[in-house]
């Protein structure tokens, strides 16, 4: 089992959620900032390809297995989209308000709302690791018409999770984790890393 790994992001939330995660399997999480790496360019068009390039330009650079992951909301009635450009959907300097505005008014007078959150999160051993691990978690429901609830990110003010009658933003952290697209992916690293990585 490894002892170390480069998260290939600087995000402090995704970097807090490694730590919960593997640190009780003794890996200790670094960030790749800390080592002095740029982040990776992402031109890919799926979350599986931005997700490797991430994890292989981290491993490559540090000399150290690395993680990475990938991660948007995906619409039905707009063929996918925003997609990989979740982040990035209104331009740059991009910012979660204007993504949300950008999303409402491509979603007006449409009758179809479904969409879902999809993570894709990839670990390498190294960078020209033919074997990489690769654990995708998807969250149904819909693009809701109104805003509601202070917590979460992204699109989660918007985002309804019909079964709960409440949207993602009004979800704690903790309820959230559980059955969120980001949860369900890392609890499937989790058991891929125990299994492959012994």
């Amino acid at each position: 089992m490894i002892d170390k790994i480069v998260l290939a992001s600087n995000n402090k939330k995704k970097m807090k959620e490694m730590n919960e995660l593997l640190s009780p399997l003794g890996i200790e999480v670094v960030s790749q900032g800390s080592l002095g790496i740029a982040a990776a360019e992402e031109p890919f068009c799926t979350f599986i390809e931005n997700s490797l390039a991430k994890a292989r330009h981290a491993a490559k650079t540090s000399g150290l297995p690395a993680i990475a992951d990938d991660s948007g909301i995906c619409v039905d009635a707009l063929l996918g989209a925003p997609g990989v450009m979740s982040a990035r959907y209104a331009g740059e300097p991009s910012n979660d308000e204007n993504n949300n505005k950008k999303l409402l008014a491509e979603m007006k007078g449409r009758s179809n709302r479904n969409a879902h959150y999809m993570c894709v999160i990839v670990a390498v051993r190294r960078h020209d690791d033919p074997e990489p691990l690769v654990a995708i978690g998807r969250w149904d429901g819909e693009v809701a018409q109104d805003r509601k609830g202070e917590g979460g990110f992204g699109y989660d003010p918007y985002f309804l999770i019909p079964e709960l009658g409440k949207h993602a933003a009004e979800l704690t952290p903790e309820e959230k984790n559980v059955i969120s697209h980001r949860g369900k992916a890392m609890a499937k690293m989790r058991d891929l890393i125990v299994e492959s990585w012994k």
